[in-house]
C-alpha cells in the first residue's frame, strides 16, 4: 500500500482529503500541521524547519507528499514578510529537496495570486505570473523551489477555497445573524472553489502521475458581490447586500481584479472537469446542514 504525507492537514483542503482517503483506503496516510495532536493522529511539523523536514519525510518515505501548508493571511504576509516567505517559499522548497531525495511525487497547492489579476479571459495553466503582494510573490517563489528541486511535482493553481474552517462562506453567515446590511466588493471577479473538489481533483491526478502545472478550480465564475446573494439564497436567509467598489473596501494587501483560472490542462490532458461552482457549492451546504435535500429541489 502507498504512503501518502498531508502537511498542512488541519486545514480547509487537508481535511477535505483526509475524508476522502478514508473513503477509498487506498492509501497508508500520515499527516502534519504545525500544532499536532496527543494521539498521534497528526504528527508536529514546522515545514521552515529544514532538518525537520528531511527527519520525518526520511523516517516515514512517504510515495507522495501532498503540501497544503501554507501562510495565507494576505494581509499579515504584507506585515510579516520574513514569516510569509519562510513558510511559503523555503517550506516548499525543503519539501522538494527532501522528496527528491527519496523519489517520491510531491504535489504543492499554489494560488491565484501568482497573477496580477489584469487579464480579461481566464488564465491558461502556463500563464505569465506577475504577482502584486507579498503573498503572491512568496507563493510564487516557492512554486519555482518546487519545479527546480522536485521532478516528479504537480503544481496546481486555485482560488477562492472553502471547506472546513475559517472561509468567506461561514463569514458571511455569520455576519447575517446580526441583521445588518452586508457590503461586499462587487468587482473581484475569480471561481469559488469547495476544498472538496479540489481534493478530488488533486488525487485523480496523483493516479495519473502526470507531472506538471494545472489549474484546478470549479468551472464558471462570479464576484464576491454575487458569491454572497447566492450563500444567503441557499441558506435561506434574507440579507441587505451592498455592492461596492474595491477602492471602498481598502487592504494592507492588493487583490487580482480578475483571478478565473482555466482548468486547460485537467481538460485536454486528462479529459477531467471539475464541478460548476454552483453545483459544487450545493453539495457543501447540504453536508454542512444549511439547506436540506427537499429544499433544493433534488
Amino acid at each position: 500500500m502507498e504512503r501518502i504525507l498531508i502537511t498542512g492537514a488541519l486545514g480547509q483542503l487537508g481535511l477535505a482529503l483526509d475524508r476522502l482517503l478514508k473513503e477509498q483506503n487506498d492509501y497508508e496516510v500520515y499527516r502534519t500541521d504545525t500544532q499536532g495532536f496527543d494521539d498521534g493522529c497528526v504528527k508536529a511539523l514546522d515545514i521552515t524547519d529544514e532538518s525537520a523536514v528531511i527527519s520525518l519525510i526520511s523516517d516515514i518515505k512517504p510515495d507522495v507528499i501532498i503540501n497544503c501548508a501554507a501562510m495565507t493571511a494576505v494581509d499579515l504576509c504584507e506585515k510579516e514578510q520574513d514569516k510569509a516567505y519562510r513558510i511559503n517559499a523555503l517550506g516548499p522548497k525543503y519539501l522538494a529537496t527532501a522528496a527528491e531525495g527519496i523519489n517520491a511525487m510531491l504535489v504543492h497547492i499554489s494560488t491565484d495570486y501568482v497573477f496580477d489579476g489584469r487579464a480579461t479571459e481566464p488564465y491558461i495553466d502556463n500563464a505569465k505570473t506577475n504577482p502584486v503582494s507579498v503573498y503572491g510573490k512568496t507563493k510564487l517563489a516557492g512554486d519555482e523551489y518546487v519545479q527546480k528541486y522536485c521532478k516528479k511535482s504537480m503544481l496546481l493553481r486555485t482560488a477562492w477555497v472553502y471547506g472546513e474552517g475559517k472561509n468567506f462562506v461561514k463569514t458571511m453567515l455569520r455576519l447575517s445573524e446580526s441583521g445588518n446590511s452586508i457590503k461586499v466588493v462587487s468587482d473581484q471577479y475569480g471561481t469559488p472553489t469547495s476544498a472538496l473538489e479540489l481534493a478530488r481533483a488533486i488525487l485523480f491526478l496523483i493516479k495519473t502521475a502526470s507531472y506538471g502545472t494545472y489549474n484546478a478550480t470549479c468551472e464558471g465564475s462570479t464576484t464576491w458581490y454575487e458569491f454572497a446573494l447566492t450563500i444567503f439564497r441557499e441558506a435561506g436567509r434574507k440579507v441587505c447586500v451592498e455592492p461596492i467598489p474595491t477602492s471602498e473596501y481598502p487592504t494592507p494587501a492588493k487583490r487580482p481584479m480578475y483571478s478565473i483560472l482555466d482548468n486547460k490542462a485537467l481538460r485536454e490532458k486528462h479529459g477531467y472537469f471539475m464541478k460548476d461552482w454552483k453545483a459544487a457549492f450545493g453539495e457543501y451546504m447540504r453536508d454542512n446542514g444549511y439547506i436540506t435535500m427537499s429544499k433544493s429541489g433534488e
